[in-house]
């Protein structure tokens, strides 16, 4: 797929068929995540690829609110930054970890959503989204959760984005 129609073809898609995914085509998806740029090369993201469905339901309350397509999902990917590797670079590591599946599942077909758990609230009361997380998937303390990505075959159609605001650009000065 050429890159400019895949990026105008991805977008977030949070309601799943039943049907399960290739192990193929995980590995693929884990594959561009590992492929992604690093700061100073220092690889500081790390994936944990979740297929269980009681793992995955429980999950769905990682955020108060926006999480719940886990509970649909086919399979997931929480993205972990070791925060002591690259002190001042892990979110835009697992940043772009999260991207290059994102846009992996999109030209496979794949409906996919980044759900945001850095800095959020999961629905346990007075527990943080990340220490919930870390409860069920134990990671390492040093270890800091970015996101979780949900992946599925999509149960939603939806446009492709063409609405572009070229307001938004500015060359040389703002």
């Amino acid at each position: 797929m050429d890159f400019t129609k895949l990026i105008e073809k991805r977008r977030s898609i949070r309601k799943y068929t039943d049907e399960n995914i290739s192990d193929e085509n995980i590995e693929k998806i884990v594959r561009a995540g590992l492929l992604a740029p690093s700061s100073r090369n220092l690889k500081s993201a790390e994936l944990i690829v979740i297929k269980d469905k009681d793992t995955l339901k429980k999950l769905a309350d990682v955020k108060a609110s926006g999480s719940q397509m886990l509970d649909g999902a086919a399979f997931a990917v929480a993205v972990i930054g070791d925060s002591e590797k690259a002190v001042d670079a892990w979110i835009e590591d697992c940043s772009l970890a999260l991207i290059y599946m994102q846009l992996a599942a999109t030209e496979l077909g794949i409906g996919s959503c980044w759900i945001q758990c850095r800095k959020r609230a999961s629905k346990k009361e007075g527990l943080g989204s990340e220490a919930f997380a870390r409860e069920i998937l134990g990671f390492p303390e040093n270890y800091s959760l970015e996101a979780i990505m949900s992946f599925g075959m999509p149960a939603e159609e939806k446009t492709e984005i063409t609405d572009i605001d070229d307001s938004k650009v500015h060359f040389e000065k703002y």
